[in-house]
């Protein structure tokens, strides 16, 4: 059975799950979702009703980071693994406090008791930091960090990005300028409709594998 993979083009979470996947060359059925109108089918998989969600012949992982490492630990030909343990500690920083004052950025409404601005000068100072450790990379080459981070980088930037663009974080905007040039972004992010109920399953090397 190839695995599915459930997921949202846009969702930074997803995003990075499917660039995990791409880097290891690991072959998935691709089912897109929306998230206002979630199949059955997809509620039946996923414990959480969130994406990413894969889909195993013996389990489901529905957790990016446990996507990424179930993927690169079958295939790792650029060694993504292979970064210090510093690494972890900047995916924890961003999935945690970064994460929740980007939400409280793009998404003020939900939040209508708090300060947005100030959210901002949160994000902004985990940046500033992210900014001062990037030398090309954040160590030198392309890690399992990189990839986890850049796709939530890339939803702040997109708030506002005049306002991003005019902040002096060079290394930080050439990092992700180079993300989102990259041919990995460009082929994760092909638009596909979403999964209908009946329809055959996508194969992801149709895309993004090439």
């Amino acid at each position: 059975m190839t695995p599915i993979l459930w997921s949202f083009r846009r969702c930074p979470y997803a995003i990075r799950a499917r660039l995990a996947l791409r880097a290891s060359g690991q072959r998935v059925g691709l089912r897109e979702i929306l998230l206002r109108d979630k199949p059955a089918a997809f509620l039946a998989h996923s414990p959480s009703g969130t994406v990413p969600c894969l889909v195993l012949p013996d389990r489901v992982i529905d957790e990016s980071l446990d996507i990424m490492r179930w993927a690169l630990a079958r295939h790792d030909p650029e060694s993504w693994l292979d970064m210090p343990a510093e690494g972890w500690d900047w995916i924890a920083r961003n999935d945690g406090p970064f994460k929740q004052a980007l939400d409280r950025c793009k998404y003020a409404s939900r939040y209508p008791d708090d300060d947005p601005a100030l959210h901002r000068e949160q994000a902004a100072e985990h940046l500033h930091a992210l900014d001062a450790r990037i030398d090309g990379w954040l160590f030198g080459r392309p890690t399992l960090a990189d990839a986890a981070l850049l796709p939530f980088v890339r939803q702040f930037a997109f708030i506002d990005k005049d306002w991003f663009d005019a902040q002096p974080w060079p290394g930080l905007q050439d990092w992700l300028a180079r993300f989102l040039e990259s041919d990995a972004f460009a082929a994760v992010m092909h638009k596909i409709p979403p999964w209908q109920e009946g329809q055959d399953m996508l194969q992801s090397d149709k895309y993004m594998h090439q």
